[in-house]
């Protein structure tokens, strides 16, 4: 993102404020407003009580006091995946800041814009082992794009004013901020806007226009170009940008798990979801391609498979703020450094210069992938043990609810299944760990997204297992009238380790059987579970009472609401290219076995 189209406004442009002799912790308090921040998340505790007592007293400020502190990071993550503003959580020292390490963690690969404010104990304590100290700033630094230590209370608006600027800007990303305790009970003069020095943080957002032209032309002249999506393209907001691109190529376009929204699921170019749970169309052409041109994607080992087979005879366009990524997997004939939503207006401008004299021909290569989409539509087989299809549960969710809705989930097959039967059709609407994989994302991810988009629907699409990781911030959703849905794929497992157990070691379930809902005896009651956290606990067994369940979901807006779908075990996320092989294997599937199908 640029610093112009950032969600935090610049200290520069707010009007200046006398000084006015107030606490560090005031100061935090005082900042966090002039920055335009109107929700935090957290939980206090005694090294960040000074910052609480203010936080009472602020009329702009609305705190909602979580259950774990896990809980803050990831409801501020789902707070600036649905908006693009930036997430605030909360936390003390010791126990607390390290509660908040996994939403950090999955912040910094999902790229997403983070502010983690904790206390520490007093300056003169810190390397002594006092009561709940933790270096967090260390533990912390590698995963995130910076982290912070505040020891005097002139230095706070300064600093958190730049951790808004760094975490929203260039490549987003989580900042820690790290405040002692003498540093938030201490008197200073507060004055706004700070002086922000940063002089090694220069984002670069311009491309270089010799690189574009050059992508360009590679564009004009390919003749089975695909356009490869990442995520970046949602954190740049470029999705209108990318469809006018398309349209004007033609291209056939992917969308990565981090990137389903950027481009319409309705429109003839999309070919879905790339990778090892991808659609067959998706994964053939990026495998068969002569040209990537590859936006905000980082050519992950879920995409790619063995890297070293991945797309051998395209040449690649990288596209990407950061230029880190640039080449870090698979070298780019033209890396392109800048913020996509700039790049792909260049882009198109250069394209349209390039075929004044005739588009490229490519209905071979549309010829072939319509074939592709004809013999291998996404699709599930029936359940043979009597028990719901998860797949058809979740499809049902999404055309119930409709593209306006905001979809979190969880991690494991519940989270492919809802990437590949919701249809998604604007950006913003699917929220998940994607890199960092994350058990427990998806109750306080949609707690984070309601609270940012009180209109619109939201559900947690959770399995049995990543629910009973977070489940307590139905407490917090049930106090604060956050009326999330949730639903519960329950398969009575960790359903995706079995998957892989029984795929690759011949049906030996260790320890991945849950004990949730298959059998008389359910530990625990999700109904039960959720009547007592003051939601409403529904329990779907038959396939006739699933579009009833979820019509009662959305009709219910008083409190949270939690459907327990008891599904199969035995469904399977297909297709499947097994971990550390070649695309390939998916031509080879559909070339040696002609019972292939996606659901095979």
């Amino acid at each position: 993102m640029t610093t112009e189209s950032s969600p935090v406004p610049s200290p520069a442009l707010v009007p200046p404020h006398a000084p006015v002799e107030i606490t560090g912790a005031e100061g935090v308090v005082r900042s966090l407003e002039m920055l335009g921040i109107t929700d935090v998340f957290g939980l206090p505790g005694g090294a960040i009580l000074p910052v609480y007592d203010p936080l009472l007293d602020s009329k702009k400020l609305r705190h909602i006091l979580v259950r774990h502190e896990q809980g803050a990071g990831h409801a501020a993550q789902g707070y600036a995946s649905s908006t693009g503003k930036l997430g605030v959580a909360i936390a003390t020292s010791g126990p607390g800041a390290t509660n908040l390490v996994t939403a950090i963690a999955d912040a910094h690969m999902d790229s997403v814009p983070l502010l983690a404010i904790t206390g520490q104990v007093f300056s003169n304590l810190m390397g002594t082992d006092a009561f709940q100290e933790a270096d967090i700033v260390g533990i912390t630094m590698p995963i995130t794009k910076h982290s912070f230590l505040v020891k005097k209370a002139d230095e706070i608006p300064a600093t958190i004013a730049a951790a808004a600027h760094i975490a929203s800007t260039g490549r987003p990303g989580p900042v820690l901020v790290d405040i002692t305790k003498d540093a938030q009970q201490a008197l200073f003069n507060f004055s706004w806007p700070p002086k922000i020095d940063l002089p090694g943080y220069r984002p670069i957002t311009k491309a270089h226009g010799k690189q574009v032209t050059a992508a360009a032309q590679l564009l004009a002249e390919a003749k089975r170009p695909v356009l490869y999506v990442g995520g970046g393209v949602i954190r740049s907001r470029a999705s209108e940008e990318l469809l006018e691109l398309a349209e004007a190529t033609g291209a056939p376009v992917v969308t990565t798990l981090m990137a389903r929204g950027a481009f319409p699921d309705s429109h003839q170019q999309h070919l879905g979801m790339p990778g090892m749970h991808g659609t067959v169309p998706a994964v053939i052409a990026l495998q068969e391609s002569d040209l990537l041109i590859a936006l905000g994607a980082r050519f992950d080992d879920r995409v790619t498979g063995k890297s070293a087979l991945f797309a051998p005879n395209a040449k690649v366009v990288h596209v990407d703020i950061d230029p880190a990524e640039i080449s870090k997997i698979r070298v780019a004939d033209v890396p392109i450094v800048g913020d996509l939503k700039d790049v792909l207006v260049d882009l198109r401008a250069a394209y349209d210069q390039q075929i004044i004299a005739g588009a490229p021909d490519i209905s071979e290569w549309w010829a072939t992938l319509d074939g592709l989409r004809a013999e291998f539509p996404l699709g599930f087989s029936p359940t043979s043990d009597g028990l719901l299809a998860p797949q058809q549960v979740i499809q049902r969710i999404g055309e119930l609810t409709g593209p306006e809705g905001i979809y979190a989930a969880g991690v494991g097959q519940h989270q492919m299944w809802a990437a590949q039967f919701i249809k998604y059709e604007r950006p913003n609407s699917w929220l998940n760990s994607g890199g960092a994989g994350t058990m427990g994302y998806a109750v306080p991810a949609a707690m984070g997204a309601k609270v940012a988009e009180p209109n619109r629907t939201v559900w947690a699409i959770d399995g049995d297992g990543c629910f009973q990781m977070t489940n307590q911030e139905l407490a917090t959703c049930t106090l604060n009238d956050i009326p999330i849905k949730v639903a519960i794929i329950n398969n009575s497992s960790l359903g995706m380790v079995r998957q892989w157990q029984t795929l690759f070691y011949d049906g030996r379930y260790s320890n991945t059987d849950l004990n949730t809902g298959h059998d008389s005896v359910r530990v625990p009651d999700f109904v039960k579970l959720a009547e007592a956290y003051g939601a409403l606990g529904i329990r779907v067994t038959k396939e006739d009472e699933i579009d009833a369940a979820i019509k009662l979901a959305l009709e219910t807006n008083d409190r949270p609401v939690v459907i327990d779908f008891v599904v199969s075990a035995d469904a399977m996320v297909w297709p499947m290219v097994p971990q550390g092989v070649s695309n390939s294997y998916i031509q080879y599937a559909r070339d040696h076995s002609p019972a292939f199908s996606e659901e095979d």
